[in-house]
């Protein structure tokens, strides 16, 4: 029990830090007007990356309703993504 409030109050402490998988970066690391693609297919341009990204989704791998999924959308900046150059 010592041993685990001892782990507890590190990672407090310490703070939770994690990074994106291998070939992916977080939203909020690139510039502005940078073209993504997301893990699930998704391709957007970052417009702006404050506590939370603005994106433009343009295409989308769904197939039901996909009107739904394009166009301007808030997404997390912690979302991992692709690069498209």
């Amino acid at each position: 029990m010592k041993k685990i409030r001892t782990l507890v109050k590190q990672a407090l402490k310490n703070g939770f830090k994690s990074k994106p998988a291998k070939g992916y970066k977080y939203l909020h690391q690139l510039k502005r007007g940078s073209l993504f693609k997301t893990p699930s297919g998704s391709k957007g341009i970052l417009l702006d990356s404050d506590i939370n990204a603005r994106v433009i989704i343009t295409e989308t791998p769904v197939r039901r309703n996909p009107e739904s999924y394009l166009g301007k959308k808030i997404i997390s900046n912690e979302t991992e993504v692709k690069e498209v150059i």
